[in-house]
């Protein structure tokens, strides 16, 4: 069963916070407040926050600048999942991963089964790698933020999380690169 093993010790990571939307400011951005709220309360350190339009090439140049950022370890957006013509937060995360983290939008399934029901179907949270950076993407409402991030996040952002982590393979997620 997973557990934290006390006997390590805490190891921050950079994230950065991305809403999409075509009306949110940061005034209203309940979301994104809940992620940094979230984040910091956890002990990581917020390494940046904007909000951008429903387009998809600007979430995706987005995107590509926080891979290219060394002071940024996750980036997580919230918004622009769902089925609507405007939601493109999936598309511009998939134009960025080199690999997709499957089971990350499987598993934020299951938890929105939880609370939700089958309106859990609706959603299209999504995960995935890129230049050694985390990207996830979640729904924009508060409660999914809560829910991935405490039953999902939390945990695999936690160096301490035992049997496995995502903190500890970081090292070697663009070991590719450095082959060549």
């Amino acid at each position: 069963m997973s557990r934290i093993d006390e006997n390590l010790d805490f190891m921050p990571v950079r994230i950065a916070v991305l809403t999409v939307s075509d009306t949110r400011s940061f005034d209203d951005d309940r979301s994104g407040d809940t992620l940094v709220a979230r984040l910091d309360g956890a002990g990581h350190v917020l390494a940046d926050r904007k909000i951008i339009q429903d387009d998809r090439a600007a979430i995706a140049a987005q995107l590509r600048d926080w891979i290219a950022d060394r002071e940024v370890d996750v980036v997580i957006s919230t918004g622009g999942t769902g089925l609507t013509g405007r939601d493109v937060t999936v598309e511009a995360h998939r134009d960025v991963y080199e690999k997709e983290i499957d089971a990350f939008g499987t598993v934020f399934t299951i938890v929105s089964m939880q609370k939700i029901g089958t309106s859990a179907i609706q959603s299209r949270a999504t995960g995935g790698v890129a230049g050694g950076t985390y990207l996830f993407a979640l729904p924009g409402s508060p409660g999914a933020c809560k829910d991935a991030w405490d039953e999902i996040l939390a945990k695999q952002l936690d160096y301490r999380h035992r049997p496995c982590n995502f903190v500890e393979i970081m090292p070697r997620l663009d070991e590719h690169l450095r082959r060549k």
